[in-house]
């Protein structure tokens, strides 16, 4: 008994756990503790995971996937499904033991012994893809209450374009301490509360719990009350009473705002010892705690067992929503909009789209215009937004420099979705998850604004985008030292390599008008990964002569061929090429033969033939030019080429200085490749 009070005094949770467990055992604190015994006995077999989060959290997630969520688990792709998100991703085993213990094809108790090994489905944080009911990735705190403010801003829109009888659901999500601390989840709540998103409601995992200890040691925010100033409504809850979680889901249903529901719980709910402490956030119990804490949940059964009866009950809840799906089948079946309501959710695009690009282009080679590539960007929304209704937009206050609203877009506010541009505010990271989760939505193809150098706010949530293949586009304008007088704090430099390195990106710099079109149209087909269009402040001059086909979809291609065998070939990107084709010019006039290469997105240059890459490249001495850094642009020179461009940061000056200052120039280039020639 001494022993025990010490605990007690050491670790007070454990006096609140006592109490808890002592409390009369229902059928739902019963089917709670299956997700506890799956959490404990896969963290134990797979000897690392993060078994608290499921044992704490599992009471709330029961009462709200038996009672709240509208699912069915025979159809996990119902577009008018609720969404639930796991945005604290490292408690992944309460996801995966929902998935199994609901009924869903899939993920089986197999599956969930080799919770985290290799091909398992069942991994160590949810990843889209490998099972159909988890929505998205996440893991990095704070990405999922990002991404669920998209999943629940599609569903708004989607609703106001199709109406209520096709589009009518919910989005929730369990965040912890640590998604609170992120900076994203100050600006994707405060989004959210903004635009009175009242169909995402997040519940909130008060634990006092992190890795290093009692959240106390860095944190004291007052969650609610911070909610609360974005305009959301809140509630405190005791996550382990069910009376109490019931009414509070109850209260988000009926909201007309965005919900936070403060669930206070003990993480490692049921662990003599450890429950209350980090212990339990990121090891597993330890055998010896693993049966103790088991025995103090009244849980019997050998590891990954589920008794009959229990798994029947949950298999109950996961076919709870079935009636509601077939009446919905019978709406969409007699609905005026089921064509485009379908052709918009599987993603494919309006049949006559491709129509106003081919017009676009055209008018782009007949009148040869000298403008910035961002204005180029903004001729091919107003072709593409009145020919693609799914395509929705906004930038990150950047609106009248990114050039991403068109007319009759219509923006999205407060209460009104009918509009397809949103204004994010200064909020680069959280309008790129937010973005992410209008894609995994579905029905929507989400573009974003800013200026390319802050791209290093929002990588975390474009690197979330590029793993799950999201079909993104970013419109990304300023892109050099040729945005001038606002100086190195603004002008990229290392950007364009960073984000070259990141799998599954399509970076576009186009260098004219007409690369620019190629590119859009690109993106917008692309539906495997996100796409970067990386644009220019200053104007440039047409180059290309021809339209017949997309010569930017094969990633680079010979602007201009030397006349006679090549000396030397220039291969630039971007504004770049326009100083390539001058330098080209004037080695021409010394008598050397030169080519250039317009190398707009290296990602598809490097999958063409060996063959076609060599043509293009040619055998004479290379000379890269781009207004960036070097690396990773030996890949193209080889071992003797010359690059032309930046070895540090910016200046402040008028663009043409700017260029001239640090040597991309004509003269520049063609001084190289003489001295290249010897």
């Amino acid at each position: 008994m001494a022993a025990i009070t010490e605990l007690v005094v050491e670790n007070p949770a454990l006096a609140r756990q006592a109490e808890i467990l002592s409390r009369p055992m229902t059928a739902e604190r019963q089917m709670a503790n299956a997700v506890r015994a799956l959490a404990i006995d896969a963290t134990e077999a797979a000897k690392s995971g993060h078994p608290g989060l499921p044992m704490g959290m599992a009471d709330v997630a029961t009462a709200l996937f038996t009672r709240f969520l509208k699912f069915d688990a025979a159809d996990p792709h119902w577009p008018d499904r609720d969404r639930f998100v796991l945005s604290a991703g490292h408690g992944s085993m309460l996801l995966y033991a929902l998935i199994y213990l609901t009924g869903y094809a899939g993920l089986t108790i197999d599956h969930i012994r080799r919770f985290r090994q290799l091909h398992s489905p069942a991994a160590g944080h949810p990843e889209f893809g490998e099972h159909p009911a988890i929505e998205t990735t996440t893991g990095p705190l704070g990405q999922g209450i990002g991404t669920a403010v998209g999943m629940a801003l599609a569903e708004r829109m989607m609703a106001a374009r199709f109406g209520r009888s096709l589009v009518d659901h919910r989005t929730w999500v369990i965040a912890s301490d640590g998604d609170m601390m992120e900076g994203i989840s100050h600006e994707a709540a405060a989004l959210a509360g903004h635009l009175r998103l009242e169909k995402l409601a997040v519940l909130y995992d008060d634990n006092h719990v992190s890795i290093d200890g009692d959240t106390a040691l860095s944190y004291s925010d007052d969650v609610p009350k911070r909610f609360s100033a974005y305009g959301w409504a809140t509630k405190r809850v005791d996550g382990h009473d069910l009376a109490q979680i019931t009414a509070a889901l109850s209260f988000a249903m009926r909201s007309r705002k965005p919900t936070l529901i403060a669930c206070s719980t003990i993480i490692g709910l049921g662990a003599p010892h450890k429950a209350g402490t980090a212990a339990v956030h990121g090891s597993p119990l330890g055998q010896d705690e693993a049966a103790a804490a088991k025995a103090a949940l009244g849980w019997h059964e050998p590891p990954f067992t589920i008794p009959p009866d229990l798994l029947n009950s949950w298999h109950t809840a996961g076919s709870r929503g079935a009636t509601a799906r077939r009446s919905w089948l019978k709406r969409l079946a007699r609905h005026s909009q089921r064509a485009d309501f379908e052709r918009a959710i599987a993603g494919r695009l309006p049949e006559n789209w491709h129509e106003a690009v081919v017009a676009l282009k055209q008018s782009i080679l007949d009148s040869k215009p000298k403008i910035a590539t961002r204005q180029a960007s903004q001729r091919c929304l107003e072709a593409l937004v009145p020919a693609t209704p799914d395509l929705i937009g906004g930038s990150a206050d950047l609106t009248g420099s990114n050039l991403t609203l068109v007319k009759n877009m219509g923006t999205v506010g407060p209460g009104s979705y009918g509009g397809r541009y949103i204004h994010f505010g200064i909020r680069e990271h959280g309008m790129c998850a937010a973005a992410n989760g209008v894609a995994l939505h579905g029905g929507l193809i989400p573009y974003t604004g800013t200026f390319f150098v802050f791209t290093d706010y929002m990588r975390p949530a474009i690197r979330i985008g590029a793993i799950m293949r999201q079909r993104v586009i970013h419109v990304l304008t300023h892109d050099s030292i040729g945005l001038g007088e606002d100086g190195p704090t603004h002008q990229p430099v290392e950007q364009l390599a960073s984000l070259r390195a990141m799998p599954n990106i399509h970076l576009y710099r186009p260098a004219d008008a007409i690369e620019t079109a190629e590119c859009w149209e690109l993106a917008i087909r692309r539906t495997d990964g996100p796409s970067l269009l990386v644009l220019t402040r200053q104007s440039l001059p047409t180059m290309r002569a021809d339209i017949v086909e997309n010569r930017c979809a094969r990633g680079g291609y010979v602007l201009a061929e030397s006349d006679g065998p090549r000396q030397a070939t220039l291969i630039a990107t971007g504004s770049e090429v326009s100083i390539a084709m001058a330098a080209r010019e004037a080695l021409a006039a010394d008598g050397l033969a030169t080519a250039v290469v317009s190398l707009p997105c290296w990602e598809l240059f490097s999958v063409q033939d060996k063959a076609y890459r060599a043509a293009v490249l040619g055998g004479a001495p290379r000379v890269g030019i781009e207004a960036a850094g070097d690396f990773g642009w030996d890949r193209w020179l080889g071992p003797d080429g010359v690059f032309i461009g930046m070895h540090g940061f910016g200046a402040s000056a008028p663009y043409e200085d700017l260029y001239k200052h640090f040597g991309i120039t004509p003269e520049a280039i063609a001084a190289a490749v003489r001295k290249r020639l010897g």
